[in-house]
């Protein structure tokens, strides 16, 4: 059956890509409720999501895209 990370890849392959964002996000929040990550960078990502969307989401650099 293999570890919970295991089984968590193997649900989360299954769905949707934005379902699969979404399991993402979760995890994040996750970390971060727990102290796991570092929340000072994770907002400067946040921060700069919106003013760089439509650099990032764009059909010519699709191949760069994780997945």
């Amino acid at each position: 059956m293999g570890t919970t990370a295991d089984r968590i890849f193997a649900q989360a392959s299954r769905l949707p890509e934005p379902l699969a964002r979404e399991v993402l996000d979760f995890i994040g929040y996750l970390e971060a409720r727990h102290g796991l990550r570092d929340l000072s960078i994770e907002d400067l990502k946040a921060a700069q999501d919106g003013a760089m969307r439509h650099v990032w989401d764009n059909p010519d650099d699709e191949v760069w895209n994780d997945g």
